[in-house]
């Protein structure tokens, strides 16, 4: 059954990276390539050299100014963040939102491993429920996917915010990370801010089609899998499918508007559709490359 999970991948991967060079988009290394930069030396400060690099510590020595040297860091690291908690199983079979979120990482560690990005792994849902830490070579990228295959979470809930502190924990250097969840969660935005202001964030939102367009069937029991609960809904009533699609479509667009604001790229995907010209549009707004910043670490 993994040999079948991985071809799955490798057939998606080959067709994401043949539409991407086809078409002109760019390429996998314009979304995995590294970012930022990072300390090297130090040198005695020369006119004309920016005030903002000299390192006070070392020039109040009483040695002489000195300023810090930066070099690229083409060491990439891709971070995938995977929300594994119960909401995530809705949907119908093999298209649960659990089945797609674990395809689309696997993807993307595929295209990060073969552009020699380092990759890294934490599935979560209110606990840290697997954590590889980031490494490279093809053995580790496929270790990580076997990994992520036979996953079966421990835990219902779920908690966004404690999955970003235990990711701002491990992550010294600057990474790309991608958070690929349903966002059915509060208390999460502060936390999501900071991840992206020291990160390069990619948030991918999942969601299932009935979220947004709930089919009048009657009088039906609806099970809250994270609360354990049943509750009986009429869905032949309007209003109620009505609510429902605005709560989803409120969550959605807080949730962008939030990713605008902090430069974080944001797409969703519904997980009853082909989610490879998602991806493919991905790579189309990763051409337009981020301003650099130091490395936090």
């Amino acid at each position: 059954m993994f040999e079948q999970f991985l071809g799955k991948l490798r057939k998606y991967e080959i067709r994401m990276r043949k539409a991407v060079t086809s078409e002109r988009h760019g390429n996998f290394h314009s979304v995995f390539k590294g970012s930022g930069l990072e300390f090297d030396d130090l040198r005695l400060y020369q006119y004309g050299d920016d005030v903002r690099a000299i390192d006070w510590n070392t020039s109040a020595k009483g040695h002489g100014t000195f300023v810090k040297i930066f070099k690229e860091d083409k060491e990439q690291t891709a971070f995938f963040m995977l929300d594994v908690s119960a909401s995530q199983q809705v949907g119908e079979i093999k298209k649960l939102k659990i089945d797609i979120a674990k395809e689309i990482c696997g993807v993307l560690t595929l295209s990060a491993i073969q552009e020699a990005s380092r990759v890294g792994l934490l599935c979560f849902s209110d606990k840290n429920e697997r954590y590889i830490r980031p490494s490279d070579g093809m053995k580790h990228g496929y270790g990580l996917i076997s990994e992520l295959y036979k996953l079966v979470p421990e835990s219902t809930k779920t908690n966004i915010a404690e999955a970003i502190l235990v990711a701002l924990n491990v992550l010294r250097r600057r990474s790309l990370i991608f958070l690929i969840s349903d966002f059915i969660d509060n208390n999460y935005q502060h936390n999501l801010k900071a991840l992206a202001r020291k990160h390069d964030l990619i948030v991918i939102h999942l969601y299932d089609s009935r979220e947004v367009n709930l089919p009048g069937l009657g009088i039906i029991p609806l099970y809250d899998a994270e609360k354990k609960t049943t509750v009986w809904v009429n869905t032949s009533s309007r209003q109620y499918r009505e609510e429902m699609a605005n709560r989803f479509g409120k969550r959605s667009a807080e949730l962008q508007r939030l990713c605008h604001q902090n430069r974080a790229d944001y797409i969703s995907i519904n997980t009853q559709e082909d989610y490879v010209p998602a991806l493919i549009h991905l790579f189309k707004v990763r051409r337009y490359t981020k301003s650099s910043a130091p490395s936090n670490g």
